[in-house]
């Protein structure tokens, strides 16, 4: 029993051995094969070792330049999308500092468009920025006093753009610098001849040169009396800076007017958004794509709408938002300082009655609200420039 024992378990030994030893043989076949058919037996690719020479050189030469040349692309998208990440996370920063962008860039400046006008402005601006004023012969007299007071004040970057030939003489007499357009039948016949809202209208075509020649604008009509550089008041942080018509806080800067509708029981009440509109007789634009558009709207609106306000007109443009079937303009703005850029209901109603108030000096003062503007300009030089400042002076 013993040895059947021995026999039996021998015979279970050289069986695993001889297992083993093919085990051990199959790997050994596998990797030879690996080794030579590395893109596996059945591949139609020649081995690497019975390919011709000539491509196994470009294959060994081409391979690091490319691998070299992807690897550097990678990298640079890496660092391109590393800084974009920390520019994002800058922008998102904690809560409460996030500020939106209100500053759009300016244009490329195109000389071309006007190579005269450009020639007059890089004479007469500073800091690439001037005031206009558009005039013909029936404001002559308020011209007067409108750079009588800005030579005062000394402000030096100014410019007329006559509407007619008598005021380019008259520009010319005072030492005032001038720029007349060439020749356009539909400008000229109301330059020459409209009244102060028809010659109000023209600007927002003639200012778009101004400003693709790289320039911002500070426009300016004639009624208006300077009494300091209005360029050392100014914000620069959105498309258009502009006077009120407003003669408090609520109304220069907006406020919320509640409507009451008692018809309507518990929610007779609905609370809406007022404010009252810009001047567009005196606001700074600066030349960007947004303000741009502007210009082209009102002058467009203006063109097809024959009894169009252009002050309605530039308001409606600024603030009404798209809603179905209109897209809103996506410009910034910003409403001046209604005490330092003074409208005349502010100065006549508020500020002469206020002895506190009559000790500020305006930047200027728009005779806006009075349509005897050359007696009320020369009243407003009595009280602020030469000092006289009782009732009857002002009133």
């Amino acid at each position: 029993m013993a040895v059947g024992r021995r026999d039996k378990s021998s015979q279970l030994s050289n069986r695993g051995s001889r297992i083993a030893a093919a085990i051990g043989i199959g790997v050994i076949v596998g990797c030879i094969f690996a080794f030579l058919f590395p893109h596996g037996f059945f591949s139609s690719n020649p081995p690497a070792q019975i390919r011709p020479l000539a491509n196994s050189n470009l294959q060994v030469d081409s391979a690091p330049c490319e691998s070299t040349e992807k690897i550097n692309m990678l990298k640079s998208d890496i660092m391109r999308l590393s800084d974009k990440n920390v520019e994002l996370k800058r922008q998102a920063g904690p809560f409460g500092t996030v500020k939106g962008v209100r500053t759009n860039p300016t244009v490329t400046p195109d000389e071309s468009i006007n190579p005269r006008l450009a020639k007059i402005l890089a004479e007469v601006a500073v800091g690439k920025e001037i005031i206009v004023a558009l005039a013909n012969s029936n404001v002559k007299p308020m011209l007067e006093v409108w750079f009588t007071n800005i030579k005062k004040v000394g402000i030096p970057n100014y410019l007329v753009v006559a509407l007619d030939d008598a005021i380019v003489d008259f520009c010319k007499s005072n030492d005032v610098p001038f720029y007349q357009r060439d020749p356009d039948e539909t400008i000229d016949s109301v330059g020459k001849t409209g009244g102060n809202h028809a010659v109000s209208g023209l600007k927002f075509r003639i200012l778009r040169e101004f400003l693709q020649l790289g320039y911002s604008v500070l426009l300016s009509d004639v009624d208006i009396v300077f009494l300091q550089n209005p360029f050392d008041h100014l914000y620069r942080d959105s498309d258009v800076e502009s006077m009120t018509d407003g003669h408090n806080n609520m109304t220069a800067y907006g406020y919320n007017d509640v409507f009451d509708e008692p018809a309507m029981g518990w929610a007779r009440y609905a609370h809406t958004m007022r404010i009252w509109v810009y001047n567009s007789g005196f606001f700074y634009i600066r030349p960007t794509i947004p303000s741009i558009e502007l210009l082209d709207r009102i002058a467009d609106r203006l063109a097809r709408q024959a009894n169009a306000w252009d002050q309605a007109v530039f308001n409606e443009e600024l603030f009404f938002p798209s809603h179905p079937g209109y897209v809103g303009l996506h410009a910034s703005k910003r409403t001046m300082d209604f005490y330092l850029f003074m409208n005349s209901k502010v100065l006549f109603k508020t500020v002469r009655k206020d002895a506190n108030l009559k000790k500020l000096k305006p930047v200027i003062v728009h005779v806006n609200y009075h349509p005897d503007k050359l007696p009320r300009m020369k009243a407003v030089v009595e009280f602020y420039v030469n000092g006289k400042q009782c009732s009857r002076t002002i009133s």
